[in-house]
Formats: C-alpha cells, sequence, structure tokens
C-alpha cells in the first residue's frame, strides 16, 4: 500500500509521471484526493523521481535519528 494520498488523475496531464497515480493501491485501505488537486494548470501535490528521492533521505535521516535516541537513552 502506498503510504500516501493517491489522486485519481482526473484531467491531469502528467497523471503518468506522478507516484500519486501510479503507486500500487491498497484495496481494504487506501487515502484519495476528494478532487484532483490542479488549480490553473498546476498540480502542487505532483509526486515525481526527486520528491520520491527526498522523501526516502527524510525517512533514512529520521531512522538513523531513531536509532541514535535509542543508544542515549540505555
Amino acid at each position: 500500500m502506498a503510504d500516501i494520498t493517491k489522486c485519481h488523475g482526473e484531467g491531469c496531464p502528467i497523471k503518468t509521471e506522478c507516484y500519486r497515480f501510479t503507486a500500487k493501491e491498497c484495496k481494504a485501505h487506501q487515502s484519495y484526493f476528494v478532487k484532483s488537486p490542479i488549480k490553473k494548470n498546476k498540480c502542487d501535490m505532483f509526486w515525481g523521481e526527486n520528491q520520491q528521492d527526498i522523501f526516502n533521505t527524510l525517512k533514512k535521516i529520521m531512522k538513523i535519528k531513531k536509532e541514535l535516541k535509542r543508544k542515549k537513552a540505555k
């Protein structure tokens, strides 16, 4: 399951390049935008390759911080 808010891609010309559209969904529990987040032919919610790389890096940083905190607590 993609742990993000997905998009149905209605009216979006770049939906096939957006992780919010292409990510695999969970049939049992998946969040979706109620309506397409496109405003004035622009989408502030676009999640392309660079955004995914940044997200993955942030997850790694948070994991390292958690491990350091845990070690200090011992």
